[in-house]
């Protein structure tokens, strides 16, 4: 398992950085290690600071604040490929204000933030994967934004259900409920409109 999901991450890293060479693998390769975590645990909670940036190998978490009410607010969910980060914390290395927490199962590879370091000094190639996975993080938050800015809530679900049919039958009604910034009860109308116009 350990050696299937470094080869997982190493080739997410190929895919992005094809010019990576032979010793700049071999440098992340030697600075990896593995988190497994059951269902309903935490990677990060808030007023943590994030130490690794981590790959989902296998499962899916999701990402939340608790407002001043006490709500969760679910404002991601992360699955198999893509990187479980409050990126801002990872990055300046300060307490978070969000938790991440496993929604299943989940298997992943983390590479610290002081080896991270290390590769940017002295490595070229990493700051340009960096830049690439810190743009890819950020079009994600913009993309979720403007979603509520000029979409409204059956417009949001029927964009969500488009682009994330792998993860929709993995998540709660609640979470996803939370996620678009709606009641529970209204994402119910919503859907039962949905398969009424067989959309």
């Amino acid at each position: 398992m350990k050696q299937k999901a470094y080869q997982q991450y190493l080739d997410s890293y190929l895919k992005i950085c094809p010019q990576l060479k032979k010793d700049e693998l071999n440098f992340i390769r030697d600075n990896l290690s593995i988190t497994q975590l059951e269902k309903r645990q935490f990677y990060l909670k808030s007023g943590q600071i994030q130490k690794e940036m981590s790959f989902v190998h296998q499962g899916l978490l999701k990402s939340y604040y608790i407002d001043k009410q006490g709500k969760k607010v679910t404002i991601s969910f992360i699955d198999e490929n893509f990187y479980a980060a409050d990126y801002p914390s990872f990055i300046q290395q300060k307490p978070s204000k969000y938790y991440i927490e496993t929604i299943e199962p989940t298997i992943m590879v983390n590479l610290s933030y002081a080896a991270m370091q290390k590769a940017y000094k002295n490595y070229k190639n990493f700051e340009n994967y960096g830049r690439l996975i810190a743009e890819q993080i950020l079009l994600k938050k913009q993309d979720r934004i403007e979603s509520f800015l000029f979409e409204n809530a059956e417009e949001r679900y029927i964009r969500f259900i488009k682009k994330n049919q792998d993860i929709l039958p993995r998540i709660s009604v609640s979470d996803l409920s939370s996620y678009l910034g709606i009641e529970r009860q209204s994402l119910t109308r919503i859907r039962k409109k949905l398969i009424e116009k067989d959309v």
